[in-house]
């Protein structure tokens, strides 16, 4: 859909003064979407405020896609609740769409145009004037650290440099809402690194930031607070640190004996630590003193293969609220 200027203006005016007025940009209350006779989101509650990074974390079919959806009016509920910058998606989608931007799992970049024309094409795209959209593109180009590529054509850009693009493609209608699904798969530690600067930029400039990620340390990194979902449902709400501080021990021992081994071994570790959770590649203790009970699992004359102690993760809570891995 295209959205002529006085149309996008004539909404901006009518609602600058209500979205300023706004501190919960997100309501959901008993959120509800279903295909069928199959729940993909059920009847999930939570509140994202503004200003803060707000995470959805979880596998592949969770529900995190589908409730990403819901929030960027492209798709309808089937139940519940569902408010954005305080209105109705379902009567005011784009009246709501244009004060989001959206960053999709793959990007969606036009790979004839160079970087310039991919930001102009789409701020117009949004209706937003010719000398906007000029001005912005400078600004948005060094945001995106892209100066040197500015007239390079999108498929001669790195990963890294392309999620920058996407992102900056995503800040052209100056959006207050910006939703990242999964937004550094595929990237190498130093671009995932200079993308969450980007971000950090962002947040700091009171833009909301909602997110979703299969990375433990960039949910830990970015995100105020979080939801694990799972099948569909909420299994965990909280900061970072408050869902591990609940939900998990101070430190995790990891040790290997060979995947043929592991459930052998793990039978005479009982009363090690505080839970013992046996996977096809590792054994997992969760203690309060890591380094004490590994010691114990070698006095016993056990040789694991490899061992680590490392702190407590939300990978670990994952595992502790629905019994795997959070990638499976």
């Amino acid at each position: 859909m295209y959205y002529s200027e006085a149309l996008t203006r004539n909404w901006a005016n009518q609602s600058e003064t209500e979205n300023n007025d706004v501190t919960d940009m997100i309501i959901a209350s008993n959120l509800t979407k279903t295909y069928g006779d199959f729940i993909a989101v059920d009847g999930i509650n939570f509140v994202v405020k503004k200003g803060e990074a707000f995470g959805l974390l979880g596998p592949n079919g969770a529900g995190k896609s589908t409730t990403m959806r819901m929030i960027a009016s492209t798709l309808q509920r089937s139940s519940g609740d569902l408010t954005i910058l305080g209105k109705d998606p379902n009567d005011k989608g784009p009246e709501i769409r244009a004060h989001l931007g959206v960053v999709p799992q793959q990007d969606s970049l036009d790979r004839e145009l160079k970087v310039w024309e991919n930001l102009y094409v789409y701020g117009r795209y949004f209706g937003l004037s010719r000398k906007f959209v000029k001005g912005k593109i400078e600004e948005l180009i060094e945001f995106a650290q892209l100066e040197d590529k500015r007239n390079a054509k999108t498929d001669e850009l790195s990963g890294g440099m392309k999620r920058r693009l996407t992102i900056a493609r995503a800040l052209v209608n100056e959006p207050e809402i910006l939703m990242l699904d999964e937004p550094t798969t595929g990237l190498d530690p130093q671009a995932r690194h200079v993308l969450w600067d980007r971000l950090f930029r962002l947040k700091e400039q009171g833009v909301t930031l909602v997110i979703t990620t299969h990375y433990m340390d960039e949910a830990e990194q970015l995100c105020d607070r979080l939801v694990v979902m799972d099948k569909g449902k909420i299994m965990a709400e909280g900061s970072p640190a408050d869902l591990i501080r609940e939900y998990s021990s101070k430190e995790v021992v990891e040790v290997r004996f060979g995947s043929s081994r592991n459930a052998e071994v793990a039978e005479q570790l009982t009363g090690i630590g505080e839970r013992l959770e046996v996977l096809p590649d590792r054994i997992l203790i969760y203690s309060e003193q890591g380094e004490k009970d590994l010691k114990k699992i070698v006095d016993m004359g056990l040789e694991p293969v490899t061992s680590l102690v490392r702190r407590s993760s939300l990978e670990d809570v994952f595992l502790r609220l629905t019994g795997r891995t959070l990638v499976d």
